[in-house]
């Protein structure tokens, strides 16, 4: 991917190292390895990270100033940067004004408007605060699951998936999948949370579509590594490594098939006119 010397967002917010004491004991804990075993993390692997970042709060001397490692910021600013530029030009073509979001890089654990997080619930978005979170350490796990390739589409692609919750609750549509939570039973409501997810994966996809026009930062092979990214972290991939059986019942992003299926799709046409055939879908038909 070519996004050297693209323009940086000045949206992001590097709070890597002495952002303050969040204790997680009890029921965070609890909390903590369950996320992990849905995401095929090792719960001993996320115990022995719960204890080595309280150490280091314990420990003010050990900790690491922001801005550690220079490329990935410089990495994160430009992608978000240009899902500023995507998102506004599409969003004036509606008649409306995108605002956009902060995203801040942490380290560890962070203290976030939805409540405190850990490293391993991976990338996320925070509708109450209207903020994306990323460790860049996610990326290295990323690679991992990828073989150890670490294509910056790939991860690009993620950025983009994590913008796209942003974009969903501008245009409304999180706010009714947060209703269904409200007034469906869990295994239910685990299917509006799927196509939530599935059109974070379009938009993604309509993202890579229009950045592609305006900035020309697709090489050759990165479209294929984004694909190889979509199908690792699928429900039923994950649960299948953490469990060896997969539960459809619980799943909540959706198949390895189906986000590939609408990433390629939104990437393909940039029509989004199809988020709400998304939600109108039957869900056998995602």
């Amino acid at each position: 991917m070519q996004w050297e010397g693209g323009e940086e967002s000045q949206n992001v917010e590097d709070r890597r190292g002495g952002i303050g004491p969040m204790h997680v004991l009890g029921g965070g804990t609890v909390l903590i390895l369950v996320v992990g075993y849905f995401l095929g993390i090792d719960p001993q692997q996320l115990l022995n990270q719960v204890n080595q970042v309280q150490g280091r709060n314990d420990n003010p001397s050990a900790q690491v100033a922001p801005g550690k490692d220079d490329r990935s910021r410089k990495f994160i600013a430009t992608i978000l940067g240009y899902t500023e530029k995507v998102w506004g030009e599409q969003f004036s073509k509606m008649g409306r004004v995108y605002e956009k979001p902060k995203l801040v890089i942490f380290d560890g654990q962070i203290d976030t408007g939805c409540g405190p997080a850990t490293s391993a619930v991976g990338p996320f978005y925070c509708p109450a605060d209207r903020k994306v979170y990323i460790d860049p350490a996610f990326f290295d796990e990323l690679a991992q699951r990828l073989g150890g390739s670490k294509a910056d589409f790939s991860q690009a692609y993620v950025i983009a998936h994590e913008v796209g919750h942003h974009v969903q609750t501008l245009l409304g549509f999180s706010d009714t999948v947060d209703e269904k939570r409200r007034t469906l039973p869990k295994e239910e409501f685990n299917r509006w949370s799927v196509r939530l997810e599935l059109q974070a994966d379009y938009l993604a996809g309509v993202w890579a579509h229009y950045g592609q026009e305006d900035f020309h930062f697709i090489e050759k092979g990165d479209v294929e590594e984004a694909i190889k990214s979509a199908n690792a972290i699928g429900d039923d991939k994950l649960q299948q490594r953490a469990m060896g059986r997969t539960s459809p019942q619980n799943y909540t992003h959706g198949t390895a098939a189906q986000r590939v299926k609408w990433y390629s799709k939104g990437l393909e046409t940039g029509d989004l006119s199809q988020l709400q055939v998304i939600f109108n879908l039957p869900y056998e038909k995602l």
